[in-house]
């Protein structure tokens, strides 16, 4: 799952509307540069990576194209700043509707959507992991009396199920569902008459600069807007994305009492727990979710000196983009085939800014992490933003084996880091855990490219955090391609800098050390990386990790 508000915000926003007439106004105080990120401390007073400097450092140096997979809710193709730096299938011929390099998968020119249908449609929304597996498990363990008499396959599956039965049931107050559904169709009704007055689908806070309604329905989700794109300290957040993580919330709560509807099967039509039956979906990877994904490839890659809209963190990157995130929890089958097609079409490192509570078909992500480890892939995982230790509470997908507790030596969990003039040098949605989480990056009021073609706005999240990551481990395998993923890693690790102050840890008033809250205890820095890299000595075997997949399609009328 990928949200762009904050879970707990929405709540604030959902309360307010529920319980008092109106908010107070809320402006967005702390201004950050466009790009702030990016910038050196040291010059700019910002904690950003001090990319600059590390160019300055690379000047000279040869540089060798990178794939980098982006694992998400899809890509605008059409966009200025990413049509030149997205992947091109070099076995495919665009359009002939023929899978001319045999690899399962016909006119996969971009990459591949495995929330699609054969016959053209996407997944757009989906339920919950918790739900499903909630539901999924009713009937075999609601009336377990003693689990100490279940085998053990059936003793974790019944540990699971109690867990996802106290999320989807015990945290959830029925008697607020009416009026979270009213509230609903409240917004959409007024939502409405803004459109009508803006003449534009989908706006912003920005664009209700300056918007002075006169129908009281209208003004109300001025209000309302206004409110919540100040919580999140985040003025490009739409109406569209406020809407959508309502009606998610409220998807959520209606679990509690019915099975969620099967969106992805209605749609994809696989036979889901059979992991051979894996050449499904389509080759549509813009879809109709694209802005999450296409905000993530803009930070790792979006093309450099070109004179429109902002500079990428890799100069000589292509996005392979794979669709395999919904509006809702993402499956453990589609995240699975997701990393091996990465892998098996030349990724050296997998972005994957989602993440989700439960993984019941672990076992099939584990068996891909493993692939990509054997394959010398980097794999790159967003922490997540519900401002919990995530050493003792559940993100997944996760580096460590369900088989035997052992851990890939090929993954980087991310935190999000923001700056002092921002709110604070860790953000205060982040997950964190000194165990779980490798290093902290930039993920506050991250600007880069959104879907219209020539759009730029702001998000913020660990899922902005992690291509930040992501983007440096690319320019380091530019300039360094015989490093292995466990010297990048450790390159990114060793040389993170580490702020002499306090900070807040996330959920908390508390000041703590970054160290209790990461297991480097710093913030990632480009130029100590690329500098860091440069006394390695690569071990990576030069052989073509671009290989075929061994499995024969499974033939479905």
């Amino acid at each position: 799952m990928n949200k762009v508000i904050n879970r707990s915000l929405l709540f604030s926003l959902i309360a307010g509307l529920i319980f008092s007439s109106g908010f107070a106004q809320t402006s967005i105080k702390e201004n950050a540069p466009k790009g702030w990120h990016l910038l050196n401390k040291q010059t700019s007073g910002y904690y950003g990576i001090s990319l600059d400097k590390a160019y300055d450092f690379l000047k000279g140096k040869k540089s060798t194209p990178v794939i980098v997979a982006v694992i998400d809710s899809g890509v605008d193709t059409t966009h200025e700043d990413l049509k030149s730096i997205l992947w091109h299938n070099p076995g495919e011929i665009p359009g002939n509707g023929i899978d001319d390099d045999k690899n399962g998968y016909v006119d996969d020119v971009y990459g591949w959507n495995f929330i699609g249908g054969r016959d053209g449609r996407n997944v757009k929304e989906d339920s919950y992991e918790a739900a499903r597996v909630y539901h999924e498990y009713k009937g075999k363990f609601e009336d377990v009396t003693d689990p100490s008499t279940l085998s053990k396959e059936d003793k974790d599956k019944y540990e699971m199920w109690v867990k996802a039965k106290q999320q989807v049931v015990g945290e959830v107050d029925l008697s607020l569902l009416e009026k979270y559904k009213q509230i609903a169709k409240d917004m959409i009704v007024e939502d409405l008459i803004i459109q009508g007055d803006l003449k534009k689908k989908e706006y912003n806070c920005k664009d209700l600069n300056g918007y002075n309604p006169t129908a009281v329905a209208a003004q109300k989700i001025k209000q309302t807007m206004t409110y919540i794109c100040g919580l999140n300290k985040n003025d490009d957040i739409t109406n569209e994305q406020i809407i959508e993580d309502l009606q998610g919330e409220i998807r959520k709560m209606e679990s509690a009492q019915k099975a969620p509807e099967d969106y992805r099967g209605e749609i994809v039509k696989d036979n889901y727990n059979d992991f051979s039956d894996r050449f499904y979906g389509n080759n549509d990877v813009m879809a109709n979710t694209p802005f999450h994904g296409t905000h993530v490839s803009g930070i790792i890659a979006a093309a450099r000196n070109n004179g429109v809209g902002i500079d990428g963190i890799a100069d000589n990157v292509k996005i392979m983009m794979v669709r395999a995130v919904p509006d809702g929890d993402e499956h453990d089958k589609d995240i699975a085939l997701a990393i091996r097609y990465a892998v098996d079409n030349g990724a050296k490192v997998i972005n994957m800014s989602f993440g989700k509570g439960f993984s019941p078909q672990k076992d099939w992500v584990d068996d891909a992490v493993r692939y990509a480890q054997s394959k010398g892939v980097l794999l790159v995982h967003a922490a997540g933003n519900d401002a919990a230790d995530i050493d003792t509470a559940w993100n997944f997908p996760t580096p460590v084996f369900k088989s035997d507790g052992k851990r890939a030596s090929n993954w980087i969990t991310v935190g999000a880091s923001g700056d002092p003039k921002l709110g604070g040098l860790v953000a205060g949605f982040s997950n964190y855990g000194k165990k779980e989480v490798e290093v902290f990056a930039p993920g506050v009021k991250i600007y880069s490219t959104i879907p219209g073609g020539d759009t730029y706005g702001d998000a913020q999240g660990t899922s902005m955090a992690s291509p930040v990551v992501a983007g440096v481990a690319a320019l380091i395998l530019e300039y360094y391609p015989s490093l292995t993923p466990e010297q990048v890693k450790f390159a990114i690790e060793k040389s993170a800098l580490k702020p002499d102050m306090k900070v807040k840890n996330p959920g908390t008033d508390d000041d703590v050390d970054l160290n209790e809250l990461s297991k480097t205890g710093g913030i990632l820095n480009a130029y100590e990386a690329v500098k860091l890299a440069s006394t390695l000595k690569g071990e990576r075997k030069q052989e073509n990790i671009k290989t075929k997949s061994t499995v024969k399609p499974t033939k479905r009328g």
